[in-house]
């Protein structure tokens, strides 16, 4: 046996009451439909759990890799070898003062639906972007809200008040905003193997109709100018922005809407999203993807980087 087997067995062992899974199909669990076999799969239901299963991961020098929705992300085709720790901790507490304690792994889609049954403000902005809890906050979610009398750009660390995590060095405690540092499209996630394990958001009473008005404007506007995940799947948009140019206006000027190798092709709808026209393979997106690169550089000099994360093996 050996000592990658070894180490996965001993894994599996220690993970036992999460009932790990072998050689488990990763597309299924992504938004791209994309991504070959994961060695070892496992879905912790609690914060506690997704801590067990992170350390032991760590301390028997298994790669890891905590998957969400699995938005943002293109798996190889060959897979991940490691453990692949899809965080389904979705427990929450809501308070009369509209604090919300929640863990991780819960869907956005869920809680925004909650919040605004309970007449709680804040999350109604991010309706219709497929996002879990901790990748809300590792990407500090956002959306340019449309309508006249609110055109701006809104961010979740507007409403985050601390996260839990379990740090780098093995550590569980309680951070603040300062900690987190959040950017545009970035924080501390990014450049740190800290792992959230619940986040408490402060949200302010408001007004269900006009919560409602606020999701169906938000969803309209998005339906305009994103192709539909049921239908086209995507990782949703592949290039970072160009501030005051626009990734998807240089490959849109590039004439490659609709441009595609084998099953990947860059949406009709919007040049900075590829779709998976049904049987799409990582090689064939990584393929897409540089060839916008080659043809955006060599039209207008600018280089176009990618904002999605590139995982396992191609």
């Amino acid at each position: 046996m050996t000592d990658r087997s070894s180490a996965l067995a001993a894994l599996a062992h220690r993970l036992h009451s999460l009932k790990p899974r072998r050689d488990v199909e990763l597309a299924p669990y992504t938004t791209f439909r994309i991504g070959g076999p994961a060695d070892l799969f496992c879905e912790p239901a609690t914060a506690n759990d997704l801590a067990l299963a992170v350390s032991a991961a760590r301390e028997l020098q298994v790669p890891y890799f905590v998957l969400g929705l699995g938005a943002n992300v293109l798996i190889g085709d060959k897979g991940f070898r490691g453990i692949v720790i899809r965080n389904a901790a979705h427990h929450e507490r809501w308070s009369h003062d509209g604090t919300l304690w929640v863990e991780s792994g819960a869907v956005m889609r869920d809680l925004i639906s909650e919040s605004v049954h309970r007449g709680w403000s804040g999350l109604e902005h991010f309706v219709g972007i497929p996002s879990t809890v901790g990748g809300a906050i590792w990407q500090n979610l956002h959306f340019l809200s449309p309508a006249p009398d609110r055109e701006r750009t809104v961010f979740i660390s507007e409403v985050f008040e601390s996260c839990e995590i379990l740090g780098a060095e093995g550590d569980r405690r309680t951070v603040d905003a300062d900690y987190v540092n959040f950017g545009y499209d970035d924080t501390v996630f990014h450049h740190r193997d800290d792992i959230v394990l619940a986040v408490t958001f402060a949200l302010t009473p408001g007004d269900p109709d006009v919560m409602f008005r606020v999701m169906q404007e938000n969803l309209s506007w998005r339906g305009a100018r994103h192709p539909w995940l049921e239908i086209n799947p995507s990782a949703g948009s592949i290039f970072k922005k160009i501030e005051g140019v626009g990734a998807g206006r240089l490959i849109d000027q590039c004439g490659m809407k609709g441009f595609r190798v084998g099953d990947a092709q860059i949406s009709h709808i919007h040049a900075n999203i590829v779709v998976n026209l049904g049987h799409a393979t990582a090689r064939e997106v990584r393929e897409l993807i540089a060839t916008a690169q080659t043809r955006v550089e060599d039209k207008f000099g600018h280089r176009l980087e990618p904002e999605i994360g590139f995982i396992g093996e191609f």
